[in-house]
C-alpha cells in the first residue's frame, strides 16, 4: 500500500514542479511609470502689462542664505491680468538659482506663461 502511495504522489508531484514554471512564467507585474507634476496651460490673449516694482522686505528668518526672495509677476484669469506679490521662498539647497517664469509668444499670436524653476 505504501508503494502504491508513493507511485501515484511521484507523478502529482512532477505534475505539480511542471506547472510552476509555467505559473510563475505566466505571472506579469507591470509597474506604472511615474506621472511628471505639470503646471495647468494659461495661454493669454494678450502680453501682460509691465512688471511691477517691488520693494523687498528682509526675510522672515535669521538664516536668510536658505531663504530667496522669488519676484511677483502678472498672471492671466481667463479675463483680465492681475499681480502675484513676489514672497520669500526656501532655497532648496545652498547653490539653487531661481530662474523665474516668464510670459513667452507664441506664433499663433497668443502668450504662454512658463513656470519658473530651480536649478543647480
Amino acid at each position: 500500500m505504501l508503494f502504491r502511495r508513493i507511485h501515484m504522489a511521484v507523478p502529482m508531484i512532477g505534475l505539480i514542479a511542471g506547472a510552476a514554471p509555467a505559473m510563475a512564467q505566466s505571472v506579469q507585474v507591470i509597474t506604472p511609470a511615474p506621472v511628471p507634476v505639470q503646471s495647468q496651460v494659461v495661454i493669454a490673449p494678450t502680453a501682460p502689462p509691465p512688471p511691477r516694482f517691488e520693494s523687498i522686505p528682509p526675510p522672515p528668518s535669521v538664516e536668510s542664505r536658505v531663504m530667496y526672495w522669488r519676484p511677483g509677476h502678472w498672471m492671466w484669469d481667463g479675463a483680465s491680468w492681475s499681480w502675484s506679490e513676489g514672497q520669500y521662498v526656501p532655497r532648496p539647497a545652498p547653490q539653487a538659482v531661481w530662474e523665474p517664469g516668464h510670459w513667452m509668444q507664441q506664433p499663433t499670436g497668443g502668450f504662454i506663461w512658463i513656470d519658473g524653476r530651480w536649478a543647480g
